[in-house]
């Protein structure tokens, strides 16, 4: 052989180990690759069985407030956010009261998010049966619409959206990202989901609170008031969405979406659900900003305790979210 042949055969020996170098330094990255690839279709088709099962029909293609129905991800859109108590001791009159009412505006160009704490007792107009009453009635006497009508007629914008979560959902989400941070402001006893009076108890600081603690201190009333309450519940749910979007809880999401989807309602079907990922997928998640009601304690008909919404600051709050929504 010459050498000239020989020094071309050397120089392929050696393009082959540099190849072969190459590739192994690559393998894991492939291998990661694939794994993530696979892991997020698994994902996805698990998502879309189960939430697609959470939809339900509620005879309402669009809110009276829109000339035609919206698409999330087109449009700016709102959603009507209600924590709802299905506990074995309440499982039994139809309709729940709603426990916990917000609603959110999303703005698609900003990717933003302003989330309004609706207090539970705020005296409204419930348009379902003509009366006005604590607004938390609304969803027990006529269902999600009723629901939406009300929170359209006290804001004048359009609500496209409901979701409601029952509280086992809350603490399964906590529980599947390994809990939450945050900050307790005073010693409290409060009874857990199934009622057990005193189960829970915190002390005041910044902590790690499990589902369960964490809903106890997102429901107790009874150590401030109701604006107070919704501040600790937005603060809790920005919380949970820092910790859902933290690298640590990417292989949680399985658990989170079988939580939310067994224990949810909506009338948001898969296919628009998916059209807000863009809104997480902004660094640190969207943002967002809490807003309150403000009012005061009052009384009502037959002595019925209920918070009267103050005109001024409603009024405000309106134009803040006709704003975001880019509503006239």
């Amino acid at each position: 052989m010459s050498q000239h042949a020989n020094a071309r055969m050397a120089r392929r020996d050696k393009q082959r180990r540099k190849k072969r170098k190459i590739l192994i330094v690559l393998m894991p990255f492939l291998i990661a690759f694939i794994g993530v690839a696979v892991y997020a279709a698994s994902l996805w088709l698990k998502a879309d069985a189960v939430l697609s099962d959470s939809v339900r029909d509620i005879d309402r293609d669009k809110s009276e407030l829109r000339d035609k129905a919206v698409d999330p991800g087109k449009d700016n859109v709102s959603i009507l956010i209600m924590g709802v108590d299905m506990s074995e001791k309440r499982k039994n009159n139809g309709n729940p009261r709603s426990d916990t009412m917000m609603l959110a505006t999303l703005n698609k160009k900003e990717k933003s998010v302003k989330l309004l704490s609706i207090p539970r007792d705020s005296y409204v107009y419930i348009p379902y049966n003509d009366k006005r009453t604590r607004i938390n009635h609304a969803l027990a006497y006529g269902g999600p619409k009723a629901a939406m009508d009300t929170v359209e007629e006290l804001l004048e914008i359009p609500v496209d959206y409901y979701v409601t979560l029952n509280f086992e959902a809350f603490i399964q989400v906590v529980e599947a990202i390994n809990g939450i941070n945050v900050d307790v402001p005073y010693e409290l006893w409060e009874q857990d989901s199934k009622d057990r009076q005193n189960a829970i108890h915190l002390l005041p600081g910044e902590q790690e609170l499990n589902g369960e603690e964490a809903l106890a201190l997102a429901r107790t009333r009874k150590y401030d008031n109701d604006i107070e309450r919704g501040k600790r519940q937005q603060d809790i749910i920005k919380a949970i969405m820092k910790k859902s979007l933290s690298l640590g809880s990417v292989f949680k999401y399985g658990e989170i979406i079988e939580s939310i989807g067994s224990n949810m309602e909506t009338n948001m079907e898969f296919s628009e659900m998916q059209k807000f990922l863009s809104y997480g997928m902004k660094g640190g998640g969207p943002d967002l900003e809490a807003l309150s009601l403000k009012g005061h304690d009052a009384t009502g008909p037959g002595g019925m305790y209920l918070y009267q919404l103050d005109e001024t600051a409603l009024n405000e709050t309106k134009l803040t979210l006709k704003d975001h929504l880019l509503i006239n």
